[in-house]
């Protein structure tokens, strides 16, 4: 049974994701604040953390960056606040989902089994299984990255989708095959997570993001040409 962590300080919220978690047969914790958040996972393990962003205390976001110094559970983000700002830095800070307020608790239902799905899927990487070109070394098999012998920190979902391209060189790549792959057939989210990730990664490979190509109507190639 999956174990979810609501993080909300308010309770009317916390008792509907409740109910809907456990009728879909997950294990349900609940905190009111960062704080007690961080606390509580610095304690027990979860396969999932919903995390609102404006609480008392300590926000979500600083709580996010708080817990991803020790675990790397998939978070996703609950706000009111549904700006393209707050979007890109809940992923910047390592969220894995991003849900704007009011919404469907069925959805989010589907978009918590997307999530966990996809954190706990992916094929075993083989041994030595490194890619390198000049000064970039991805390793797929200790999940590094590093640029002149210089380990460059992403996000969970800026590994798995740069790992995804990587291994896919020369090879045009759709955003259809780009979210089924990398967030699920069964993603709820919005199309522009994608760009959004896409900008993000760019960001942390510097000179080297000249290797990921746009294509106009298509998607994006990795190439090293």
């Amino acid at each position: 049974m999956s174990k979810i962590l609501v993080v909300d300080d308010e309770f009317r919220i916390r008792q509907i994701i409740r109910k809907y978690a456990e009728f879909e047969g997950y294990e349900v914790e609940e905190a009111t604040d960062g704080m007690q958040a961080i606390a509580i996972c610095r304690q027990k393990e979860f396969d999932l953390i919903i995390m609102d962003v404006m609480m008392p205390e300590l926000d979500g976001f600083s709580a996010c960056r708080e817990i991803r110094k020790f675990r790397d559970t998939p978070i996703i983000m609950l706000s009111a606040r549904g700006e393209e700002y707050d979007k890109i830095h809940g992923f910047e800070l390592g969220s894995d989902d991003y849900v704007v307020k009011p919404f469907s608790p069925k959805e989010l239902m589907m978009r918590v089994g997307a999530v966990i799905k996809r954190s706990g899927k992916g094929a075993e990487p083989q041994k030595n299984d490194v890619f390198t070109y000049e000064g970039l070394e991805v390793n797929f098999s200790a999940r590094t990255v590093t640029i002149d012998g210089k380990r460059v920190e992403m996000t969970p979902k800026e590994y798995d989708l740069f790992f995804y391209m990587v291994r896919n060189k020369g090879i045009a790549l759709t955003r259809e095959s780009l979210i089924s792959e990398v967030w699920g057939y069964d993603f709820f989210g919005d199309e522009r997570t994608l760009d959004t990730h896409i900008k993000l990664l760019r960001k942390s490979l510097g000179d080297y993001s000249r290797c990921i190509v746009t294509l106009r109507g298509v998607g994006y190639r990795f190439e090293t040409v």
